[in-house]
């Protein structure tokens, strides 16, 4: 299947050819604009017969989409792990329901908590929902390979922050990886109110995919040392009502 993103020419049996304005990956339609620059039009790719402007048939959810992209981030950020690049992070919490999710890419010290933010190296579903692209001048559906490639070259300074070694968290990231990829990606967050799980979230990448009965998996490595709440369930403290006594 060819990617779609913004800017796809596309052809429509009734409206001639078009251009795609917005893409919704979580619904299966499209704005697109036929002619006028002023008034788009909203199409189902599922009942409304698009077609790329050569005339292939647009066939959605063929194979179920990704409803986030952390599974390609993750395979990505192994690939580089591999070349040389282990300080390379990735912090990601989605959520099960696949409507409200986060990712960051971050290089240089392990500092989850206070990491730095560079342009293009974060995105959440708010904008790949509409526009499945990270930002660094990626193609939508790109592989691992082309991913850190794309990266390289959008932003070298910042890539090479990641150059060096942390081998205790990247063999923890490639076991997670054996674990999960390519249906599953693992989460960073958790309902703050109850406690930290004593095991790493996992949540399906796309619709369709059974729940995760794979091994448990722990917490990177230093995680569980940044939070003061741990596996004790979190009490609010008690406190005593002192009565007062009159003074003589």
């Amino acid at each position: 299947m060819k990617p779609l993103a913004p800017g796809t020419v596309i052809f429509h049996r009734h409206r001639g050819y078009g251009v795609i304005v917005s893409v919704n990956l979580l619904t299966g339609w499209i704005a697109a604009r036929f002619g006028s620059e002023v008034r788009t039009l909203d199409l189902n790719l599922s009942s409304d017969e698009v077609q790329h402007a050569d005339g292939t048939p647009i066939m959605f959810r063929r194979a179920p989409p990704d409803r986030m992209p952390h599974a390609r981030l993750m395979a990505m950020l192994r690939e580089l792990h591999k070349a040389g690049y282990q300080r390379l992070y990735l912090y990601s919490w989605p959520k099960p329901s696949g409507l409200h999710w986060r990712w960051h890419l971050f290089a240089g010290p392990r500092q989850w908590i206070e990491r730095p933010w560079r342009e293009g190296w974060y995105g959440s579903g708010a904008d790949y929902n509409f526009n499945p692209v990270f930002g660094w001048g990626d193609n939508p559906g790109a592989g691992a390979t082309d991913l850190a490639s794309a990266l390289a070259q959008f932003d070298p300074q910042g890539l090479a922050q990641a150059l060096g070694t942390d081998e205790d968290h990247t063999q923890w990231f490639a076991s997670v990886c054996d674990a999960l990829l390519p249906d599953y990606a693992f989460s960073l967050g958790w309902d703050r109110a109850g406690p930290m799980p004593e095991h790493l979230p996992v949540i399906a990448v796309r619709r369709g995919v059974p729940e995760y009965a794979g091994p448990p998996l722990p917490w990177p490595p230093g995680w569980m040392h940044l939070w003061k709440i741990s596996h004790a369930v979190y009490a609010p403290p008690v406190f005593k009502r002192i009565r007062s006594t009159p003074q003589d």
